[in-house]
């Protein structure tokens, strides 16, 4: 068992560092940095391409890729994006660093290739060095991990409450606009927090690497580790994050050891440690009525009174000039998307079809998080289950294609309800992380069942007989679309429609009006998660295959990004979303090189970082500039006929 117990102490010290870097990034700057694992990889992916493509040395590889690259690039993200940030709503700051995770993998394989990699360097030479400790072999790698951990949590502590950078980096999280008062530069110590931070995320890269494998997906699953870590520390307890990072990796060994003989149920057990972690503590905070309040991060009211909102109720011009569009624009959408598959070929169609399909489902973000304010990260989980119902309604109990379709999401709903009841009363931090995790359990012990799965090929279903054809599918994908768009519209212009939007805006203010918070939020959680099931089903149809990661939580992230770039409140720009993703893909499959693949997602996620300047999407951005021109010219005509007039009149 000693063997097992110190081989976890690995993983324990991965999640612990991770989590120290978010605690100390959260403690400092008030952001969550949701592309933690994202950084780590490109920096680990810069490692091994300095080290084993370029046969660099493991020293000058290690202090380039981490030493020099992590505080550059720290430096750099705070100063187009993080700076943006720091008094931003939780959402913005959420979707942004969501859109930054989804660039910077597809950026790393366009910078450095995209040949497989078998087994990553660490920073120990080889052949790597072999100790005996306790009659256990303990690797050098493993030595250099555990002096890390330790080296970063004593300094961390020791640099944070007894050192002036360390006051001056807790001055600066009360206020930075009255530490800006007493001669400290606030951009020079974010600057520096930022540095640290990303310079931290390359050594968990690095260190990972070797462990879990040089794949982002892997790396992410090391974050969500460290975001249950980082839930049991309330987001600021680094000690209580570190001893939990360890004890989850250790956890995960000795549920290997316990279970030798049965390996389906260690492979099964080991990747649910987190979401389990995440629901013990959920539970105790539940019952201790603790939560986390997002206004105690940087800033105090001086900063958030000097300082432009973009994304509130007083900057609402940009929304007034896009609704200016009233029903022509939406409309206009929809006679184009009638007219395309009369000139194109079925192929086009198909795509099109699909991004129909996509733009059900964007719809549930939508709602919930547009309307609702509630950031979910488990919308593609809903449609994943939408998918599945359907498939085994229609494939295996003989059901109508389309009754199957509805009520896979009307299976989805209940999800929706609970995970609402659950989760509406913390944080929307928490939220975040806790949806977040739901998801990634359901592709780890749910959708990998082979009943779903089907040997990794999924269920395939048929279309109905009526919609056989791309062009009849696509007609049919756009009419599901209206039905589930009005529903979202109903749901806006109604009277809980505006009571959602006086609880997004302010909760506070709302419940001294008699607003039941609770029960609004819990009614947009089953709506929007019943909508993501219709849509996952539909995407099923447009895939003739209900196939399970097709709908994974980290394929959910790069959903929301691509929404978030057009708009995040916006059925028609959901549409368009759903539209331009496959459609771009689909133009780089077939016109572009196969490297070229990787520019979609970066787009997407470029689109999304720029929430930080235009919380509102881009299609609405437009409509402002658009419209202001408008408005210029005619004011413009107006002002010359009334000089004319008046020239006559004299």
């Amino acid at each position: 068992m000693l063997q097992y117990v110190i081989a976890g102490l690995v993983y324990g010290a991965i999640y612990a560092i991770t989590a120290s870097g978010l605690v100390v990034t959260y403690q400092s700057t008030g952001i969550l940095n949701f592309a933690f694992a994202s950084i780590a990889y490109g920096l680990a992916r810069f490692y091994y391409y300095l080290n084993s493509q370029e046969h660099w040395a493991i020293i000058p590889s290690a202090l380039v890729s981490i030493g020099v690259a992590g505080p550059l690039l720290g430096v750099f993200l705070y100063l187009v994006l993080f700076k943006r940030l720091q008094v931003a709503r939780p959402l913005t700051k959420v979707v942004a660093t969501i859109g930054l995770s989804v660039s910077i993998p597809p950026a790393a394989t366009l910078l450095f290739g995209n040949q497989s990699i078998l087994s990553a360097p660490g920073l120990a030479p080889e052949p790597v060095r072999v100790f005996n400790f306790l009659g256990v072999a303990v690797t050098m790698e493993e030595i250099i991990t555990y002096a890390a951990v330790v080296i970063i949590v004593v300094a961390g502590l020791l640099v944070l409450r007894y050192t002036d950078i360390g006051l001056r980096v807790r001055a600066m999280v009360d206020s930075p606009a009255m530490t800006s008062l007493s001669g400290t530069n606030p951009e020079v110590v974010s600057m520096i927090v930022w540095a640290v931070s990303v310079t931290l995320a390359g050594l968990v890269g690095v260190l990972s690497a070797p462990v879990v494998g040089l794949d982002p997906g892997q790396f992410t699953l090391v974050m969500v580790a460290g975001f249950a870590a980082v839930i049991a520390a309330r987001l600021r307890n680094l000690p209580v994050a570190v001893a939990v990072g360890f004890a989850m990796g250790i956890a995960g060994n000795l549920v290997q050891y316990f279970f030798t003989n049965s390996t389906t149920i260690a492979a099964d057990a080991i990747p649910a440690i987190p979401a389990i972690a995440t629901a013990i503590f959920l539970i105790y905070f539940m019952v201790r009525g603790i939560g986390v309040d997002e206004t105690e991060t940087v800033g105090g009211n001086l900063d958030r009174a000097i300082t432009p909102q973009g994304d509130s109720p007083t900057g609402s011009h940009r929304e007034r000039y896009a609704s200016a569009f009233g029903w022509q624009f939406p409309l206009l959408a929809f006679v184009i998307l009638f007219m395309l598959p009369l000139i194109l070929n079925g192929f086009w169609t198909s795509i099109i079809g699909q991004g129909v399909c996509l733009g059900i489902i964007f719809l549930s973000f939508t709602l919930v998080t547009g309307e609702g304010g509630m950031i979910w990260l488990c919308q593609a989980t809903f449609a994943g289950i939408g998918a599945v119902v359907a498939a085994q309604l229609a494939v295996h109990h003989g059901w109508p294609v389309m009754l199957s379709v509805f009520a896979g999401g009307f299976v989805a709903l209940p999800f929706g309800v609970i995970i609402g009841i659950v989760t509406i009363r913390l944080g929307n931090l928490y939220v975040a992380l806790v949806t977040l995790t739901v998801g990634l359990l359901f592709d780890q012990l749910i959708f990998t069942m082979n009943i779903f799965a089907n040997n990794s090929i999924g269920v395939n279903v048929t279309l109905p007989s009526f919609a056989s054809s791309p062009r009849a599918f696509m007609y049919l994908a756009l009419v599901v679309f209206i039905i589930c768009a009005l529903v979202v519209v109903n749901l806006q212009r109604t009277t809980p429609g505006l009571a959602l939007n006086a609880v997004r805006w302010s909760p506070i203010g709302a419940r001294t009006m008699g607003i039941s918070v609770l029960q609004l939020k819990v009614l947009v959680s089953g709506i929007a998660a019943c909508v993501a099931g219709i849509g996952g089903a539909m995407y099923a149809l447009s895939e003739s295959s209900a196939l399970p990661t097709n709908y994974s939580a980290l394929v959910g992230l790069i959903w929301l990004a691509i929404l978030v770039t057009l708009g995040i409140r916006s059925s028609i720009a959901a549409l368009l979303a759903g539209v331009s993703y496959t459609v771009l893909s689909g133009i780089a499959v077939v016109y572009l090189p196969t490297s070229f693949g990787e520019v979609t997602p970066i787009l997407f996620g470029l689109g999304a970082i720029q929430v930080a300047k235009f919380p509102n999407g881009a299609m609405t951005e437009n409509a402002r500039q658009v419209l202001w021109f408008w408005d210029k010219v005619r004011g413009a005509s107006s002002t010359k006929e009334t000089t004319l007039v008046g020239g006559e009149l004299l």
